[in-house]
């Protein structure tokens, strides 16, 4: 998924949740900067203060840099859930161990995370670990039938929409590949087995999207993006109104579900905003938004923005600095407010997220990957 959905519709979930402008700002946030948070190390300040933080997502996410995306550490915690063949703890999947580390949308795996992060609700960083698990939540739905591991069961052959022109895609991709794209089999040539969804492209990512393809396990696929995209969209949606209600194990009733009305419109929006680009569909997610369209408020009362680096971003707010990328020689200027500061605290529930996945909940389904 991209910013469209990690930032703006989660941000409607939010709100549609029961969370007020201001706490669904920081969980959409939280949110969409898992993929923007590409820096890792130690911020040292001019007092001799020190903060060190992990990355979340990769500086060049670039589909033809393979290279790239062999360094896979935060795909499994962040991106890659894995799902365990959707079976509970001390149940094992058919297919050896890489199908447990497979994505299965809503898994139990992912259960114990939402329920994990609801404990931490009254820690500072509670609404910022919300959105960070919100967006792997998300994931588990557009990223299942993938790993986030270099294996055979990742390669796509036979990539075809299933609506509309079929060669389309094809040409598209070619385009896009070159030489590294087979167009007999419509498969992406590496000498690497690609990771997560790579050989897919974009497109798990794409709303509007119903396609199908065959893995490297000969298994054949069709996947409708759009269903899938209305599945997370009320699974993020239920994890949340748990997390207001304090209680992994509450029940939502018709006052919490999301109504028929706004179901409808969000359904609309992800098959007419068909733009390849993210931030395309993501600005006209945020015009959706501001025109009132729907329940949570009327038109004009709010305006969503998103500005991950620079002027206005966390990081700006605690580090007072514009660069993208540290040459890890500057001494910052500390102030006692960078400890309360968005940024830090998204980095605490980073780290505590990354934690818990790897060496408390996937164990217990006898997962060690990392």
């Amino acid at each position: 998924m991209q910013i469209d959905f990690h930032h703006a519709v989660t941000y409607v979930a939010a709100r549609l949740a029961g969370f007020s402008v201001e706490d669904a700002n920081v969980i959409s946030y939280s949110a969409q900067y898992v993929d923007d948070s590409v820096n890792s190390g130690t911020i040292r300040f001019r007092n001799k203060a020190m903060y060190s933080r992990i990355s979340s997502a990769h500086k060049m996410l670039d589909y033809r840099n393979f290279e790239e995306l062999a360094n896979h550490f935060t795909w499994i915690p962040f991106h890659f859930l894995p799902g365990n063949g959707g079976k509970k703890a001390g149940d094992n999947p058919d297919g050896g161990f890489v199908r447990k580390l497979v994505c299965f949308p809503d898994s139990p795996v992912a259960t114990d995370m939402v329920n994990s992060c609801i404990a931490c609700h009254d820690r500072a960083y509670g609404l910022h670990r919300l959105g960070i698990t919100m967006h792997v939540l998300a994931d588990t739905f557009a990223h299942q039938g993938f790993a986030g591991i270099n294996h055979e069961i990742n390669e796509v052959e036979d990539l075809t929409k299933t609506d509309g022109d079929p060669a389309g895609l094809v040409n598209k991709l070619a385009d896009y590949f070159g030489d590294i794209f087979d167009t007999v089999k419509n498969k992406v040539v590496s000498d690497a087995f690609p990771l997560g969804h790579g050989g897919a492209l974009t497109c798990p990512d794409m709303p509007y999207l119903k396609w199908e393809y065959k893995n490297g396990v000969g298994e054949s696929v069709v996947r409708d993006n759009t269903q899938i995209f209305m599945d997370a969209v009320e699974g993020i949606h239920g994890a949340m109104v748990c997390y207001r209600k304090k209680d992994p194990n509450y029940t939502l009733g018709a006052q919490d579900k999301i109504s028929p009305q706004d179901l409808d419109k969000i359904r609309e929006n992800f098959l007419d905003f068909e733009d390849e680009e993210g931030e395309d569909r993501h600005r006209k997610w945020v015009d959706s938004i501001a025109n009132g369209d729907f329940s949570f408020a009327a038109k004009g009362s709010e305006t969503l923005s998103y500005v991950h680096k620079g002027m206005d971003s966390w990081k700006y707010e605690a580090l007072n600095t514009k660069m993208e990328v540290e040459t890890k020689n500057e001494l910052f200027r500390f102030s006692p407010e960078f400890l309360d500061s968005d940024w830090k605290l998204f980095h605490d529930a980073l780290q505590i997220h990354r934690i818990d996945i790897i060496r408390n909940i996937l164990p217990k389904y006898g997962i060690c990957a990392a």
